[in-house]
């Protein structure tokens, strides 16, 4: 076929001889055989990219719904706990983003004095919106609620989950060292990507202390239903914090040796 026939590289089943990339659609979202009109790319495949754009920018400073989150815990049967951080608003969020990084006073001193009462355990669990609100609200209490049952069956403990707004990965450090958790977990909405403006990433820390690196924590990222599904995320944390708890390790020094799971 002649490549400057504008019905070169259509995206729908093209006649026999058409565009061989075509097929190939089937098993990916990325944009391929696009095909062009001309000298230029298809008016509806141009759409379509600045739709996805759209969706990806309005994820970003789309409004979190902390409370959707606390009722959907609630309604499995798991406590949880309302933080600040040092950002109060999304533009801070966004301009600022070691503001995401620490906790409000107010919210630090809730859980110094909770910490007595809770006594040792073994995770603290934070769900933020990050860059994603979407994320969050959608897919954050599916893999709690497939996760923490695994863990307490393995006999770990669970601190209340705490549901902070204008969080950095970072927060993991602060929180689980003020109340002494052996591991932190965090759950917050990715950077969202053209046609994944919901993907929630999962990072995880053993020994939490403010001097830990991104080097120290590992991370399950792209979880949702067209990625890595919800359950499927939560048997490879599990698997993953029980090894990291069984080597007392994480980070670089922990490998996943686990076969790829499927929800």
């Amino acid at each position: 076929m002649d490549k400057d026939d504008p019905s070169f590289g259509l995206s729908v089943p093209a006649p026999p001889g058409g565009d061989s990339w075509t097929h190939l659609r089937r098993f990916t979202p990325a944009r391929i055989a696009l095909g062009r009109a001309g000298g230029s790319r298809r008016t509806a495949e141009l759409l379509d990219f600045r739709l996805a754009h759209a969706r990806a920018r309005d994820a970003v400073i789309e409004e979190f719904h902390p409370g959707a989150v606390v009722e959907a815990l609630e309604r499995m049967g798991f406590a949880s706990l309302s933080l600040s951080t040092g950002a109060g608003d999304r533009q801070s969020y966004l301009l600022r983003p070691d503001l995401g990084r620490t906790l409000a006073p107010e919210s630090r001193k809730s859980l110094e004095n909770g910490r007595f009462g809770w006594g040792a355990r073994d995770v603290a669990v934070i769900v933020s919106d990050g860059l994603s609100a979407l994320a969050a609200e959608r897919h954050a209490s599916a893999v709690l609620g497939r996760l923490l049952p695994l863990l307490g069956s393995a006999g770990w403990t669970i601190f209340p989950v705490f549901v902070a707004p204008f969080a950095r990965v970072k927060l993991q450090d602060e929180v689980g060292a003020t109340v002494g958790a052996r591991h932190s977990l965090m759950l917050l909405g990715e950077r969202p990507g053209l046609g994944s403006p919901d993907s929630l990433g999962a990072y995880f820390t053993f020994r939490p202390h403010p001097d830990r690196t991104d080097a120290d924590r590992n991370c399950v990222s792209n979880i949702r239903p067209e990625g890595l599904a919800p359950g499927a995320a939560a048997a490879k944390l599990a698997h993953l914090l029980l090894e990291s708890a069984r080597l007392a390790v994480s980070g670089v020094a922990l490998k996943d040796s686990q076969a790829g799971l499927r929800a």
